[in-house]
């Protein structure tokens, strides 16, 4: 770690390095690209200074010596061995005598290379392992994990450091019984955000300082604005700031010239994704490992599932929780919350079917739905398709759902009135059709996305059937608006004659009854529907919903006004 960042990270661990009342094992748990390897490099070397590190490995999927379970117990035995004297005495004897003990299971190992040795020469020693889940592994629960957790309370003196992203089989393996009471876990993505950005801040003020000292005839440079706007686009992913220098400090380009075109795509993260901040790593790469390692290549059936959620998830106005994208797309909500768990470490995802999940960074949707960059087809989100997706499921759930008073409100009261119009809307109104009345035209995002025959004719009957209950909704949940922006974007883009003449009108009662809309979701009945056009297409529909003690004898208008709405 650059001098002077996370000071407060590493200093917690530090203590706990020397505290031995604290638990023996110690996860740093971080989202893919926020700074794990760099901290566990920084741990280690610390401690080497001090005399307190046994052994370390850092495990990488770039390397089949890093990757191999099998390859870490004896490295690390090794490695103690070569440090305490203690150690190697009754290690070298063992291996001796049973050279063929580099073969046997990890228990095995752990047993025979690592516990008998500590256990008889009482060594108090650190020992740090990075990156777990960059480990092939075959099991459900970790399998090192799994091994660790049983032999930990018999080797009080020891400690160990570990990393890995919150994946499944890891976040399992420290959910075992042994393990999980024996862990301190540091959760690296929910450190605050002020001092991630002004780490990385300082990470960026350092590398230009040093590229301007190398490079010459750059000063001032970057100016304040452009250092905030890079810190702004890092979102507290330290990898994707070390991507960004790298860019900028390309070996035949010119930094400022560099920096400008970053900075001329404010909403792309292209250059950054395939920079390589690692001699085999761009973010790309990353990303796509991610991927191909969670879903395997066996079941190609689950593809198109995989792609839809990972479409809602990107693609979603506001944030998803697993149940609400399970409803929304027609799936069994529990299977969403394990599929979006085998990419924990790109999503910002808690282990509730009822909290949103969201992008850890935007760089990964920027990656997923550019098929220049997710060159895998199996993981390749097309927004056009996937929009779609999302447009027919809001119309379907509000088709099936949507009925008169949802929220069980009293005859004729404005929505003010109702001191429990907060906790009714909560209960009656799911969270998958809020999200549809609020959010469905926000999916038509052009002429091509939605009006298929299919969904032109769903939404010929979500209009002739439930306009106005979504009304009653939008105006419950304060978002009348939605209802006007809705009606106006559909009425511009729709095609088939018989369905634009009813949005037309359904555009028409909305508008010109915005004001007893907003105010009071029964006044629709009360208020709205009586006084409505005799001729209104919403009047001949819904006359039978008209509230019985509301009726004109004299001066019902025949049609709609010309003019459209009149404010005060």
């Amino acid at each position: 770690c650059l001098k002077g960042t996370r000071t407060a990270v590493l200093d917690q661990i530090e203590l706990w390095t020397r505290d031995f009342d604290k638990p023996p094992v110690y996860w740093l748990n971080g989202l893919a690209g926020t700074g794990k390897s760099t901290i566990a490099q920084t741990i280690a070397e610390r401690i080497f200074a001090d005399g307190q590190l046994g052994a370390s490995f850092f495990c990488s999927r770039d390397f089949e010596d890093r990757r191999n379970l099998h390859f870490i117990f004896p490295t690390i035995a090794v490695q103690l061995a070569r440090k305490y004297t203690e150690f190697r005495s009754i290690f070298v004897p063992l291996v001796r005598s049973d050279p063929a003990v580099v073969d046997e299971s990890l228990y095995n190992q752990m047993k025979k290379l690592i516990v008998k040795p500590l256990k008889k020469s009482s060594i108090s020693t650190v020992i740090v392992i990075d990156a777990l889940d960059e480990c092939k592994d075959e099991e459900p629960a970790s399998a090192i994990l799994t091994v660790l957790g049983q032999f930990v309370s018999e080797i009080p003196k020891v400690k160990f450091f570990l990393t890995g992203r919150p994946e499944p089989r890891i976040r399992r393996g420290f959910g075992l019984p042994l393990l999980a009471e024996a862990t301190d876990v540091f959760v690296l993505h929910e450190v605050e955000s002020s001092r991630v950005d002004s780490d990385i801040q300082l990470f960026f003020r350092y590398s230009f300082l040093e590229i301007a000292g190398r490079r010459g005839g750059l000063d001032d440079w970057p100016t304040k604005e452009q250092l905030n706007v890079l810190c702004e686009r890092a979102a507290g992913l330290f990898v994707y700031a070390v991507a960004t220098v790298k860019f900028i400090n390309r070996r035949n380009g010119n930094p400022k010239k560099q920096l400008d075109r970053l900075l001329l795509l404010p909403k792309s993260t292209v250059y950054e994704g395939m920079t390589k901040f690692k001699p085999k790593t761009t973010l790309d790469s990353l990303y796509t490992s991610i991927l191909r390692e969670a879903f395997d290549d066996d079941y190609p059936e689950d593809d198109p599932k995989i792609r839809s959620v990972l479409g809602a998830v990107i693609l979603a106005v506001n944030p998803l929780s697993p149940s609400t994208i399970g409803t929304l797309l027609d799936y069994d909500t529990e299977d969403i919350l394990p599929l979006l768990l085998s990419i924990h470490s790109l999503l910002t995802l808690q282990e509730d079917i009822n909290q949103p999940v969201r992008p850890f960074h935007k760089s990964f949707p920027d990656f997923i739905a550019d098929p220049a960059r997710c060159v895998n087809q199996r993981f390749h989100i097309s927004p056009p398709n996937h929009h779609t997706e999302l447009l027919v499921g809001c119309l379907s759930l509000m088709n099936q759902t949507l009925e008169k008073n949802m929220c069980k409100l009293p005859d004729a009261v404005t929505n003010s009135q109702v001191p429990d119009l907060r906790e009714r809307t909560e209960r009656y109104i799911t969270p998958a059709l809020r999200y549809a009345c609020r959010s469905w035209h926000k999916h038509i995002v052009d002429e091509h996305t939605a009006y298929t025959p299919m969904i032109t004719s769903a939404f010929h009957r979500f209009l002739e059937n439930k306009f106005l209950f979504w009304l009653e909704v939008l105006s419950v949940l304060g978002a009348t608006r939605e209802a006007v922006d809705a009606l106006d974007l559909v009425t511009k883009r729709l095609e088939a004659p018989p369905t634009v003449e009813l949005a037309n009108d359904c555009f028409r009662f909305a508008t010109g009854f915005f004001e007893v809309i907003d105010e009071s979701a029964a006044h629709i009945y009360h208020s709205a529907l009586p006084v409505s056009p005799q001729t209104s297409m919403v009047r001949k529909l819904y006359e039978r919903h008209a509230n019985p003690l509301t009726r004109i004898v004299h001066g019902l208008p025949d049609s709609w006004d010309p003019a459209i709405v009149t404010m005060q």
